[in-house]
């Protein structure tokens, strides 16, 4: 049994107009979780079973838009960050709740119940250097890196046993001259479903819904969103049986892009296996880690 956790970033539940891309165009893996609704803000909450479906708050009760750093920091540890602070704070996180990541991750708490970790994305040389260079970590490498995991390279790419930020590779090969092939979104969803065999929690992070969202390029967000829906399907269809799959965003974005920035809508808390009821009560983003965390304490 593993939890298979999905963090895509800058997804909210938005209105049914033109701006909203969800409203375009029908993505099969989006009106899955919804079980048919439309993917908006009209969407119910439902638990059927071992499928659950939950609008959630990202807001957390401070002023302000919700950004990456804060809304992430609250998401992997269950605790409100930007009330810690006083202000929502993104996209790296803020000084003043470092700690949260470095000693209350998700990946932390499942280490104390005796668990295996790992982190699916994979990042180029460049990121590396940069990152080494400010000492500046995103929300996900620096929980991943305190919880002792490594982090995973082009090399980890070319032995199939990672996965890009963009899934496809394409960009990687594109525009950093990487030697991998391009990949078909099925294909990086086979690696991450072999991966999540060996490991009681897998974490993956898509975020180029959050840069889609801040383009308001029509064109990139049906890009990306396509991208993910295709990956995602074959997630849901092709998981094992006593695997549980968890999705959730850190706050709203893509979802209006009549706007550059992020939205205060709720955002989608997906569950599907046989963990999905314990996330029956959560009402925030806040929930989201100690349910996970629920699921993986009682095996």
């Amino acid at each position: 049994m593993s939890v298979i956790f999905l963090f895509i970033d800058g997804v909210g539940l938005g209105e049914e107009e033109p701006y909203n891309p969800f409203m375009r165009q029908e993505y099969d893996a989006f009106k899955s979780m919804t079980d048919g609704q439309p993917f908006s803000r009209r969407a119910e909450a439902f638990v059927n079973g071992r499928h659950l479906f939950k609008p959630v708050d990202a807001t957390l009760g401070v002023e302000g838009l919700p950004q990456s750093g804060t809304g992430q920091t609250a998401l992997f540890t269950g605790e409100n960050a930007p009330k810690k602070i006083g202000k929502h704070y993104g996209p790296f996180p803020h000084s003043g709740i470092k700690h949260l990541l470095r000693e209350q991750s998700i990946f932390k708490g499942a280490q104390q119940l005796g668990c295996t970790c790992h982190f699916m994305n994979a990042y180029p040389d460049i990121f590396f250097e940069k990152s080494r260079q400010r000492n500046r970590w995103s929300c996900t490498t620096l929980m991943a890196k305190s919880a002792g995991l490594p982090l995973n390279t082009a090399e980890t790419v070319k032995k199939e046993k990672a996965i890009t930020a963009g899934i496809t590779q394409q960009s990687w090969r594109e525009k950093l001259n990487i030697n991998i092939p391009k990949i078909d979104p099925k294909k990086a969803a086979g690696r991450l479903l072999k991966k999540g065999e060996n490991y009681d929690l897998l974490l993956y992070e898509y975020y180029l819904t959050d840069k889609a969202g801040h383009s308001q390029d029509h064109r990139n967000a049906h890009d990306v969103l396509s991208t993910y829906n295709r990956f995602l399907i074959e997630l849901i269809q092709n998981k094992r049986e006593e695997d549980t799959l968890v999705l959730s965003s850190d706050h709203g974005n893509v979802e209006d892009l009549s706007t550059k920035t992020h939205t205060y809508n709720r955002v989608p808390l997906f569950a599907y296996g046989p963990g999905a009821s314990v996330f029956t009560d959560a009402e925030s983003i806040l929930d989201i880690t100690p349910a996970i965390l629920t699921i993986m304490e009682r095996g």
